[in-house]
């Protein structure tokens, strides 16, 4: 089933409410000019040029003229323009970006665009707006108390950094004052959970401005966490015949070229030039270089697949604007793999990763994997690399796969990568948002450019296909999803810390060590809180450091050779023998269990 685009009652809530906004704004400040305003997930957002800038203050006005607006009950009224009149109509109204859009939609082949009026009950225009159409019958139908102004930003017209710097305002809105409510409250949540405030609490990445912003440095916890994240992807790679490769930091400008890479992203790629002239590229991805290891000797059918897989850095020159703790970095880890194949080995092998996809994300928590189809949009084919038949096989074949998987999938036109189709996966965190994760692609034009071949059954070169795969993608965006998801209270297995020992006094801390060394000793992750402070605050600390296990150790527990085991999670303390917490500590890590077997 398709998902582009979905025009249900919220949708066309949501879409009025920008030409609301718009409609108040213009009254508010008739100078400004105007230029696009979509619903989006949690609302809607209109980009404006202002001849003076507005701030956070002005929101009140706004959201007063707004409501003002939708009290009135205004309607809506279509009227088709040839381009001529349109052109004509947005000029005479000094909206310049309104006749860009008219002028690009020619280039299209379009002979008509639709103006949508907004009418008093008088039958006076209040606004007007280039659109496609999308609206409630009347204004009333919006809730005056289900939408709020939440921000600006600034948004460079059509993306373009040379192009005028707009302001963008959001709107939150909702059908109900509920539902608003709800939407809010989960806001106040994501701040609790925000993953740059955690990672600095539980002391597992930082930043540094002598390094640079965008450019992370994990602590020992945050590698520890990060390499145990990793070695299981590894281990369910491993299990279906996959191999490690180790590729250099930095490349040719002809790899790129090659690849097709160099045209689309010269803007986001870290230049180097040599001392002696040459031009060098920091790698923002792997594929281009892992194909040089393919096509390093000549491959026979017998020899596919080719699986190679490899944790590694790239680096993107995205702006200082746009960095976002983890989530968006300069510098980012991806858990990448690329099989090489022939077309009939693809669905084995598109399987096998979605195995891997089910396992590691079901294992981490996350139990609801939603499956989209990012496809190309046969509109805009100057995107992407190929031929609109290699496009139609490739995409069909990963259509075919998905309904053979038996899960329903939704196919979403424009979202494929510029050299294939892909397999995306959605999850929901624990607050409700929506996040792509794992990924899938088939690669047609990557084979090609490169020249990748394999000797047939009949001694003929054949022409093969590449699979990209990423579990977690980029371990930063990644981590930053994972981070908040939990709240930074990690199952038991993953803790960078699983047990924090606290004896009580002084007189424990003998029995304490022997505790900690037999931890240790069977691989069990452990800090030790000595006795130099109150016993209040020190597991007051292990639980801000969201240490799974805290062990409170007395005369009791000394006498007895047992724990006093406090589990952080449930607040529940109870008291076994230590070599039964050794056990079903070792269970549960082993079984990497989302629940621990103790309190």
């Amino acid at each position: 089933m398709m998902s582009q685009p979905v025009i249900d009652d919220l949708y066309k809530l949501r879409h009025s409410l920008a030409h609301v906004l718009a409609q108040a704004v213009l009254k508010l400040w008739p100078d400004t000019k105007i230029t696009i305003g979509p619903p989006i997930d949690t609302g809607c957002y209109y980009d404006f040029l202002f001849a003076k800038p507005i701030s956070d203050e002005d929101f009140k006005t706004i959201e007063k003229e707004m409501r003002g607006i939708i009290n009135r009950g205004q309607t809506f009224e279509s009227q088709r323009l040839s381009i001529k009149d349109a052109v004509a109509f947005w000029k005479g109204k000094d909206q310049q970006f309104k006749v860009e859009l008219i002028e690009d939609l020619a280039t299209k082949g379009e002979t008509e665009v639709t103006n949508y009026r907004n009418v008093d009950a008088d039958g006076n225009e209040t606004f007007v707006d280039l659109c496609k159409g999308g609206h409630v019958e009347n204004l009333k139908e919006i809730p005056a108390d289900g939408f709020k102004i939440m921000s600006l930003a600034g948004a460079y017209w059509r993306g373009d950094e040379k192009r005028d710097q707009l302001t963008r305002i959001y709107v939150a809105a909702f059908a109900s004052k509920d539902g608003l409510k709800a939407h809010l409250e989960m806001l106040e949540e994501a701040k609790r959970r925000d993953h740059r405030k955690l990672g600095v609490q539980l002391d597992l990445f930082t930043f540094s401005e002598l390094v640079g912003p965008g450019l992370p440095l994990w602590t020992p916890k945050g590698t520890m966490l990060r390499n145990v994240l990793d070695d299981f992807v590894w281990e369910l790679r491993e299990a279906r015949g996959y191999d490690r490769v180790t590729i250099p930091h930095i490349t040719k400008k002809e790899l790129y070229e090659t690849s097709g890479h160099w045209q689309k992203f010269a803007d986001q790629l870290f230049h180097i030039t040599t001392r002696e002239g040459h031009e060098f590229a920091m790698k923002p991805m792997n594929c281009p270089h892992h194909t040089q290891i393919y096509a390093s000797r000549q491959r026979s059918y017998k020899d596919l697949p080719q699986r190679y897989a490899e944790t590694t850095t790239c680096y993107r020159d995205e702006q200082t604007g746009e960095l976002h703790g983890l989530s968006r970095v300069r510098a980012f880890s991806q858990d990448d793999a690329h099989v090489f194949c022939r077309m009939e080995q693809v669905k084995d092998e598109f399987l096998k990763i979605w195995d891997i996809v089910d396992t590691f994300y079901s294992t981490v928590g996350f139990k609801d994997l939603e499956v989209r189809l990012s496809l190309h949009d046969p509109e805009n084919f100057e995107k992407y690399l190929g031929t609109p038949a290699l496009w139609k096989n490739a995409e069909n074949s990963i259509r075919e796969l998905a309904t053979d998987r038996g899960i329903p999938f939704v196919e979403d036109i424009g979202e494929a990568a510029f050299y294939g189709p892909k397999v995306d996966f959605i999850t929901k965190d624990s607050i409700g948002r929506e996040w792509q994760v794992a990924t899938i692609q088939l690669d047609i034009n990557m084979p090609e450019n490169f020249d990748l071949t394999c000797i047939n059954e009949k001694g003929n070169k054949e022409r093969i296909v590449m699979i990209h795969a990423a579990i977690m993608g980029s371990i930063e965006r990644f981590f930053s999803i994972y981070l908040e998801h939990v709240a930074g209270m990690f199952p038991l297995w993953l803790a960078p810390v699983q047990v924090a020992i606290v004896p009580v006094a002084d007189v424990h801390e003998e029995y304490a060590k022997i505790v900690e060394t037999k931890l240790k000793a069977v691989g069990i992750r452990t800090e030790y809180y000595d006795s130099s402070e109150s016993l209040g605050k020190r597991v007051r600390d292990g639980e801000k450091s969201k240490i799974p296990y805290l062990l409170v150790l007395g005369d009791k527990e000394k006498d007895s050779e047992g724990v006093a085991v406090r589990n952080v999670k449930t607040k529940e303390q109870v008291e076994v023998s230590l070599k039964e917490f050794i056990e079903k500590t070792i269970r549960d890590v082993a079984e990497r269990n989302l629940e621990t077997s103790i309190g």
